[in-house]
């Protein structure tokens, strides 16, 4: 076998999704810029050159090529010191939102939800370490700050320390759990986060157990949640379905006795539509 035959048929398998491309059918130039565009999170909104190459491994003058390119495109701005995020990239995010089916079935059920109990619903998804919001309703008289956690479309969560991510982790096989606990190590963000693996998948066997998952308090002090799992007709848990609020305004009674049966029956009504 000759050396271009073996370069043609090795195979890559993505860490994460477990995907697997061919070897020459790989475009590392696609996968560096989107490693930069990756680099700019709730946590980082401006990046300069130094900074987007420690961030994704690439030498100064990779990045800088990278982040010139990104600029000449039309997807990052510059102000002679920092790039950030322009506009254009929200063209990704409108167009799935906009053509997948999830999101668009979402809507109205949330939309009803909140017109019966005046409280902020969400359906999330996951993505490696976090929960996604692609579908939210809230009630029309609340403001951003009593809003919890600044649920906005594409707003991201650390998936262990929500009621939607351990939902969405439980569904997992256990192999799986354990590989993710190895690429994202539990962090403590309150006194109430599970830091430790054991007790932290003992939580997520019950949680699978129960169909839902309830927490307080392990991402933001003064919130709590509730949520339980969105299946497709084929039994597949898709997304997790979950209502957020807190503590001062709903106990946590109230929200098993009142609002676990609403999102058990709305989790039905989108297993039928699926």
């Amino acid at each position: 076998m000759n050396k271009n035959k073996e370069i043609a048929e090795k195979r890559i398998q993505h860490p994460e999704n477990k995907k697997v491309i061919r070897h020459e059918d790989f475009i590392a130039g696609i996968s560096k810029g989107l490693a930069i565009l990756d680099c700019f999170a709730n946590d980082r909104h401006r990046l300069n050159v130094t900074m987007a190459a420690e961030r994704t491994g690439l030498t100064r003058a990779a990045a800088r090529r990278h982040l010139l390119t990104l600029e000449y495109l039309g997807y990052l701005d510059f102000d002679g010191h920092y790039y950030t995020l322009s506009p254009k990239v929200l063209k990704f995010s409108g167009a799935y939102l906009s053509g997948a089916q999830l999101p668009k079935i979402a809507q109205p059920l949330l939309n009803l939800l909140t017109q019966q109990t005046s409280l902020t619903y969400s359906v999330m998804v996951l993505d490696g370490f976090e929960a996604i919001t692609i579908a939210r309703s809230a009630a029309h008289q609340q403001t951003d700050r009593v809003n919890p956690y600044g649920l906005h479309l594409g707003n991201r969560l650390p998936a262990h320390a929500t009621s939607a991510g351990k939902i969405l982790l439980s569904y997992l096989n256990e192999d799986a759990q354990q590989e993710w606990l190895y690429h994202y190590p539990l962090k403590s963000l309150t006194k109430y986060t599970y830091t430790d693996n054991q007790a932290f998948l003992t939580l997520l066997k019950q949680i699978r157990s129960d169909e839902f998952c309830y927490s307080a308090e392990e991402h933001e002090l003064g919130i709590h949640a509730l949520a339980v799992p969105i299946y497709d007709r084929r039994a597949n848990v898709v997304a997790a379905l979950n209502i957020v609020s807190p503590t001062g305004k709903t106990s946590h009674e109230y929200l098993q006795q009142h609002i676990l049966p609403l999102l058990r029956e709305t989790a039905t009504e989108f297993r039928q539509m699926l």
